[in-house]
C-alpha cells in the first residue's frame, strides 16, 4: 500500500481553503497554532514506544533535528488530528519530552522543516505509519 501521496496534501491546502471562509482571523490562527497541553495528554499522545523509536530512527537518513520534528509530528497527529504549521511551535514540554527519549537537544527542533518538503512528507510517512489512509476517489464530494 503506497504512503499518502500529493493528494492528500492537496486535500489539506482544500481544507484550509474552506476553512477560510468558515473561520474568522483568530479563529484560524488557533487552529493553525498548538494549544497548551495538560499533564494527561502530554503522557498520552507524547509517549514514544520501540517501534515509533526505531521508525524516526537516524539509519533512515535523518538528522536529530529532522528525527525530533518527525517524532514531534508523530506524536501530534492523534492528539489534534492534524499538524499545525509551524512544527517547531510545538508545547516546550512536549518536545522536551520526546528530545529525552531520543537522546537529542530540544533546540535542535528550531532547525526543522525548513524545507516544506521535509515536513509534507514527514507528515505523509508519520500519516502511514499510524494507518492513516486516503479516502477513496470521490469520498469526499
Amino acid at each position: 500500500m503506497p504512503l499518502l501521496s500529493e493528494s492528500f496534501a492537496r486535500f489539506c491546502v482544500g481544507m484550509v481553503s474552506v476553512a477560510t471562509r468558515l473561520f474568522s482571523e483568530d479563529q484560524l490562527g488557533q487552529l493553525r497554532s498548538f494549544p497548551d497541553i495538560g499533564t494527561d495528554d502530554l503522557i498520552r499522545y507524547f509517549t514514544l514506544t520501540g517501534p515509533d523509536v526505531a521508525f524516526v530512527d537516524p539509519g533512515r537518513g535523518r538528522g536529530p533535528g529532522d528525527r525530533l520534528g518527525l517524532a514531534v509530528q508523530l506524536c501530534t497527529l492523534p492528539w489534534l488530528g492534524f499538524v499545525p504549521d509551524e512544527v517547531t511551535a510545538a508545547p516546550p514540554a512536549a518536545v522536551t519530552r520526546l528530545a529525552e527519549r531520543l537522546a537529542i537537544d530540544p533546540a535542535e527542533l528550531q532547525g526543522y522543516g525548513r524545507r516544506e518538503q521535509t515536513r509534507t512528507g514527514h507528515l505523509q510517512s508519520a500519516a502511514g505509519y499510524l494507518g492513516w489512509k486516503q479516502a477513496p476517489p470521490g469520498a469526499r464530494r
